[in-house]
């Protein structure tokens, strides 16, 4: 079995509603005009709208596949981030109950990603050779 199996399957899944749904829904093209662009990245905010949802799309298999794992969850992170900064720190802590839209979601899946840095995987172990 897989290191982290339950995080692992837990975050590709995540990562793969949050992109499909809003590829096939055209929110995707809504949030790099209608956000991205009014708060200072026009002309631009529809790419990189694109290029969040494609890494996000892009991670999940290569998660599944278990290549790439920790620069997955590099590149993961800052987007992560950016979203708390950007999206989610004026609603305060909670995404649902004490609130709506919080940082509560993001910041669990920042430490998960940084539970997939921080494994030691068996293959990126350098063997010791017997003298």
């Amino acid at each position: 079995m897989k290191k982290y199996f339950y995080i692992r399957s837990a975050l590709s899944v995540i990562l793969l509603m949050h992109s499909v749904v809003s590829i096939f829904s055209g929110d995707v093209n809504n949030f790099g005009r209608l956000y991205l662009d009014t708060i200072g990245f026009s002309p631009f905010g529809i790419y990189l709208a694109w290029i969040v949802k494609l890494i996000h799309l892009f991670s999940v298999f290569l998660i599944w596949s278990d290549r790439w794992v920790k620069i997955v969850s590099v590149g993961n992170i800052p987007i992560l981030m950016l979203g708390i900064y950007f999206l989610h720190w004026q609603n305060g802590w909670y995404v649902v109950g004490g609130g709506t839209n919080g940082i509560e979601f993001n910041v669990l899946l920042i430490c998960c990603f940084l539970q997939l840095i921080f494994t030691e995987y068996p293959s990126l172990k350098k063997v010791k050779s017997s003298s």
